[in-house]
């Protein structure tokens, strides 16, 4: 058979940018990160129209299968996710975050959102910086949920098939077990902002108050001013939320900055760990080699040359990773002391999401929500 690589399996939905915002030309972000990103592996025809299929209609069982194990979206519509190719994921990427800055960007006042503060000089250049990082993870990200994805900004799920198909074949795993694996994470966190009808919103505001800071006349120039301290910052630090461990998003962070940084941070490492600890939790009934998954997927994360380990540090990435372990011994401790539907009272309210703090003593949130 002809080889052809996944990118000719997957069906290309174009999905466009808003003309430029304040803070970020996403549209030059988009084209910059499409065109920077490497194309994916060449495979066997056969092997590309497997993966693409299979990563179509096993979004649906996978989804299944977490909302028996977790409790969450009964009733809620059974849908498949999106494959797409490297540039497929980072245009998406770049209208998901569009729609979220622009949302942030509404909540402010005329004077905040006067175009005077940031040109769009300095928004296109943003843009390229952007459509960079966007390249970069565009060669590693394996799928992701985006609520304010699509064209309606509802939401959509995307699998991107190359790094599903190279990640597989890396650690020499069951293709069809690894991908499951993967549905099974992306679909927990689609259920996560579906079926927790509030958690959208929250996220977008709190989202909008971090980026609010960067309106101000000296924002991005702040920021970028600020890098030489970072990187000298994150040569010295090793331990989780001290300065520097974030990569990019501790440039975000001014000091009236600092609460939000920390619910967000807080937030995002629960929905990690809890997805995380979810694909596995479903157990090998589903996944008949999660065990050897898990433990070759660990080690890949780690791996890398030189020049990939800096990289995924200065973005973040490796902070990333500290987050599901953190995430998901929050996530087992709990249910471990309250059960299942002891845990889902965290989706109960902005209240009883567990503080920074707490997702390294998972027993004080178990305290607090459960006294």
């Amino acid at each position: 058979m002809n080889p052809g690589s996944v990118e000719d399996m997957v069906s290309q939905q174009q999905v466009g940018t808003a003309p430029a915002n304040p803070l970020v030309d996403w549209s030059l972000a988009a084209g910059t990160g499409a065109f920077l990103v490497r194309g994916g592996p060449t495979v066997p025809r056969e092997e590309a129209q497997r993966a693409v299929t299979e990563l179509r209609e096993l979004t649906v069982d996978a989804e299944r299968h977490v909302r028996e194990l977790t409790g969450l979206g009964t009733g809620l519509p059974l849908l498949p996710g999106d494959v797409v190719d490297r540039p497929g994921w980072v245009r998406a990427a770049a209208a998901g975050l569009d729609a979220l800055t622009s949302h942030a960007l509404d909540d402010l006042d005329e004077e905040e959102r006067e175009p005077g503060r940031l040109t769009p000089i300095v928004a296109g250049g943003a843009g390229v910086q952007t459509g960079v990082v966007l390249a970069f993870l565009g060669a590693r990200v394996l799928g992701q949920y985006d609520p304010f994805g699509g064209e309606d900004r509802s939401g959509r799920l995307l699998l991107v098939a190359p790094n599903i198909v190279t990640a597989q074949r890396a650690m020499d795993v069951s293709g069809r077990d690894f991908r499951m694996w993967v549905c099974l994470h992306e679909c927990t966190h689609r259920l996560q902002f579906t079926a927790v009808d509030w958690l959208r919103d929250y996220f977008a505001d709190e989202v909008g108050r971090l980026v609010g800071g960067l309106t101000e006349a000296d924002g991005i120039g702040a920021v970028i001013g600020r890098l030489p301290e970072t990187l000298r910052e994150a040569k010295k630090s090793k331990t989780e939320g001290s300065a520097g461990s974030m990569g990019f998003a501790e440039l975000l962070q001014s000091p009236r900055q600092r609460e939000v940084f920390d619910r967000l941070l807080a937030l995002s490492t629960l929905l990690e760990g809890h997805a995380d600890y979810v694909m596995d939790a479903v157990g090998p009934d589903v996944v008949p080699s999660v065990a050897t998954i898990r433990r070759r997927f660990t080690a890949r994360r780690k791996g890398g040359g030189l020049l990939d380990r800096f990289l995924r540090g200065l973005l973040g990435v490796d902070a990333k990773v500290r987050q599901y372990a953190l995430g998901a011994a929050f996530t087992k401790h709990v249910i471990g002391e309250v059960g299942m539907a002891g845990f889902n009272t965290v989706w109960t309210s902005p209240n009883t999401l567990p503080t920074r703090q707490e997702i390294r003593d998972p027993q004080a949130w178990v305290r607090r929500v459960h006294r």
